[in-house]
């Protein structure tokens, strides 16, 4: 489960975060999780749960937000949200797209003290 390693790097980064702006504590943690990015978010949040403890983040609310897969057809320039893993543009068919998000994890925010 790559999801504890991934849990270890966020816990990493929001400590780092903590201490250059000189705050005590983590009080809340808002990700943003692609359905393309292979991360389950269940085992993530059970990773964070357990992981957190004795860290500056003990106490943080932890978000997680999923986001769809958005992407633009290089044929007729629409951009779309996919409801369902197509690969094709819903407003001409065509496959010649490109992914604009969907496929990563990132850290949108975090709530010092």
């Amino acid at each position: 489960m790559h999801e504890y390693s991934i849990v270890q790097s966020l816990l990493d980064s929001c400590e780092e975060n903590a201490v250059q702006n000189r705050a005590t504590k983590v009080t809340k943690v808002v990700i943003k999780i692609g359905v393309m990015s292979g991360v389950e978010p269940e085992l993530l949040k059970t990773a964070f749960d357990t992981f957190k403890e004795k860290t500056l983040c003990e106490e943080a609310e932890f978000v997680i937000n999923i986001q769809q897969i958005v992407i633009k057809c290089n044929k007729c320039l629409n951009e779309s949200v996919l409801k369902s893993i197509d690969y094709c543009c819903p407003k001409c068919k065509d496959t010649d797209i490109e992914i604009l998000d969907g496929e990563d994890m990132y850290l949108m925010q975090l709530e010092l003290e």
